[in-house]
């Protein structure tokens, strides 16, 4: 994302940038040398590494340690909040990881936003940075994320299946694609990814669906979107999956 080398070179424990994003707005793999957490307070990213995808909606921010390579994509216009931390205050936490932001959090996260990049540490700013800290590492984790091949025709598959969730194509189908025999295709993909085909997609699936209702889509219209035959399908499968209905998920 775009940001200033002098800015993040002051020295100060956390360093908070803000940007605005069109729809559709990608940035390309880079990395960065701090820890950098990723925080839209209104739209909704796709943020993808070379061993994971999320998909981040407000509700969500995506923690990503220095020196991990990820894209950035936008999913209608965002709103985009970066924190950029000091690695010594985070010791060795080196996963990437999506986290719950709670309502406390995100005030806090917008209030650290605003301020001055040369802010006082010893005073009321500095006490904001330590509670914003605090927060973050009592937040829980929230499982929306698929693991990424790293064979590249594993990664073809998975990459075209990300794009359109909705594609109906079947096991053969994609095997072909891949240039593999079905038994080794099926093999290959579960051994890189952890988990069968029909598993995978379902939680991309899931992951389109949590960003469509973000955005602000009807349940009806995310079920066609991401392949359900039926939104009564889709919701049966959501309530499996997040123990409520897909209309009352994000009403909290």
């Amino acid at each position: 994302m775009k940001h200033s080398e002098g800015v993040l070179a002051v020295d100060r424990p956390v360093v908070a940038l803000t940007d605005e994003y069109d729809n559709g707005f990608i940035d390309p793999m880079h990395s960065h040398g701090h820890v950098q957490i990723l925080y839209a307070s209104a739209g909704v990213m796709l943020v993808t590494t070379p061993e994971t995808s999320f998909v981040i909606p407000p509700q969500r921010a995506v923690w990503l340690p220095a020196g991990v390579e990820h894209e950035v994509s936008c999913r209608g216009s965002v709103s985009l909040r970066t924190l950029y931390i000091r690695e010594a205050l985070v010791g060795s936490d080196n996963s990437c990881r999506v986290f719950e932001v709670s309502n406390f959090l995100k005030a806090i996260i917008l209030e650290v936003s605003t301020f001055d990049p040369l802010y006082p540490i010893d005073g009321r700013e500095g006490e904001i940075i330590g509670l914003l800290l605090a927060e973050i590492d009592r937040m829980p984790n929230a499982p929306y994320c698929v693991n990424m091949p790293k064979d590249r025709r594993l990664l073809r598959v998975c990459n075209e299946i990300i794009a359109d969730p909705s594609d109906p194509r079947d096991i053969d189908d994609w095997a072909s694609l891949a240039a593999m025999g079905r038994r080794t295709f099926t093999r290959a993909f579960k051994h890189e990814t952890g988990m069968g085909l029909a598993v995978w997609r379902q939680q991309v699936r899931l992951m389109e669906a949590l960003s469509l209702l973000a955005s602000g889509e009807s349940v009806t219209r995310v079920a066609y979107e991401v392949g359900y035959e039926s939104p009564s399908g889709f919701s049966a499968m959501f309530r499996r999956a997040f123990g409520v209905a897909p209309s009352q998920y994000l009403s909290d």
